[in-house]
């Protein structure tokens, strides 16, 4: 077993391994070799923000040709430099600082840059780095990929609301016959919902800060007393299209993390809640799922066709939520001014991203299925006259008739009632003769107030 080859057979995550083509989009964002080059990025725009200060006057040799190859060292990172970094930290036991010693040792031979290299990492803490990558992380990998799919979900169910807007549904609360509604209704609700989500993943703040050991800014003072450097560091975090944030410990506290995750996982959450309902009426046999040429539903029984993306989904979202929930938890805590706690798990969220956009694929897929069954929908809902029990003692009690709803649930609770019962109950009411016309034409199918409305306005 030792000397077996590297395979994606062997990984240790399904992230890693059998869904790897489903997410490895992420990679770039969330892996170690993205965090690696992040890390570069922020430490070089340290420096040419070091540079673009009069005050600091042993950098005012660097020309901007000489800052274009920093900038070229950060875009043409590759794997190999990446390999080199490990290596270096292999020496130093410390992530952070094996970035900063592979910068120096890239430019240690350039006669512009040498002697200018100790400003590299000048005044930072690990975190001032630290948490501006993973900022930049959590906003692109959010903006680029999670966000984008996301939005195909609500998309893909707009587009089903609307088509299925005045096919009329047996509403089934507490899982009995109910008021009806709409296929489209109904979906409607989960896109509404879902928005709502997406909102709040889009606009929540991403926050960087950068004031070194304790969040006091000591070592810069010292060095350059002359610096305005809480406007020094508001200035550098807007520049990276974050949000500054203006009072910290040693880290960046997290609370914006926290809230990020949390709204990522009221998404999952309603798509979970979506992606049991849509099981339950493939159960019933309102939607068919189409075929898949090659596909086998179940070992043992040919005839099946499993609703197995909607579980993947759900499955995917659930292991998502664990993580998100446990993140958003524990990250904003830190004993005094800085514990080591969070740095593992921020290595985690690449794994509770890739979990979410495994399940929204998911989830997408079983979408493209599905085929409405109307003739299956219609039966239920003109089996069930007892449904319109609701419209009969309402109008009743405008009408002033004494114990609307009593009469109705002596007609109607535990017994077999058709169009004809209802009719005959009709025509004894004392009511307006019109307004019992109008109850008389009412069926189980057109009592659904404006829900074919509501859908397609979605």
């Amino acid at each position: 077993m030792a000397n077996l080859q590297y395979s994606p057979l062997l990984a240790l995550s399904p992230l890693d391994g059998r869904y790897k083509n489903k997410c490895e989009e992420l990679s770039p964002f969330f892996s170690e070799f993205g965090l690696m080059r992040y890390r570069l990025k922020i430490e070089i725009l340290w420096l040419k923000k070091l540079v673009r200060t009069p005050q600091i006057k042993e950098l005012e040799t660097i020309t901007p040709s000489h800052l274009a190859s920093l900038d070229k060292l950060y875009e043409s990172f590759d794997i190999n430099d990446a390999q080199r970094i490990k290596d270096i930290e292999k020496e130093t036991n410390h992530d952070v600082k094996a970035v900063e010693y592979f910068i120096k040792e890239k430019f240690k031979n350039n006669s512009d840059l040498k002697d200018s290299l100790e400003f590299i990492h000048f005044a930072c803490t690990s975190e001032d780095i630290n948490n501006l990558a993973y900022a930049l992380i959590l906003k692109e990998g959010r903006d680029e990929v999670l966000l984008p799919v996301m939005n195909e979900i609500v998309n893909q169910l707009s587009e089903m609301a609307k088509k299925y807007s005045a096919q009329p549904l047996l509403s089934r609360t507490h899982g009995q016959p109910a008021s009806p509604t709409t296929v489209g209704k109904e979906i409607a609700n989960v896109v509404h919902r879902l928005r709502r989500q997406i909102i709040q993943v889009q606009e929540n703040e991403i926050l960087g800060k950068i004031n070194g050991a304790v969040g006091n800014y000591n070592a810069h003072v010292v060095a350059y007393p002359n610096i305005d450097w809480i406007k020094f560091s508001k200035e550098f975090v807007s520049e990276l299209n974050l949000t500054w944030n203006p009072y910290t410990t040693q880290i960046e506290p997290h609370d914006y993390i926290s809230e990020l995750l949390d709204a990522l996982g009221r998404f999952n959450t309603i798509l979970i809640d979506f992606n049991r309902d849509i099981w339950a009426y493939i159960s019933l046999n309102y939607f068919k799922q189409r075929a898949v040429k090659g596909e086998i539903g179940s070992s043992t029984m040919p005839h099946k066709v499993n609703p197995i993306d909607f579980e993947n989904s759900e499955g995917n979202l659930g292991l998502a939520n664990a993580i998100f929930n446990h993140l958003s938890a524990e990250l904003p805590i830190s004993r005094w001014q800085r514990d080591l706690t969070d740095s593992t798990m921020l290595r985690n969220l690449g794994v509770s991203f890739g979990y979410s956009l495994i399940a929204y694929r998911s989830s997408i897929k079983g979408l493209t299925k599905l085929e409405l069954n109307s003739a299956v929908i219609d039966e239920d809902i003109d089996n069930c006259w007892e449904i319109l029990a609701e419209p009969i003692q309402t109008v009743m009690r405008r009408y002033r008739v004494p114990e609307p709803y009593e009469k109705l649930k002596e007609l109607t609770r535990g017994k077999s009632i058709n169009k004809e019962t209802i009719k005959i109950f009709l025509e004894k009411l004392d009511i307006p003769e019109d307004v019992k016309k109008e109850l008389l034409m009412l069926s189980p199918r057109t009592y659904i107030g404006n829900a074919i409305k509501q859908a397609s306005d979605i």
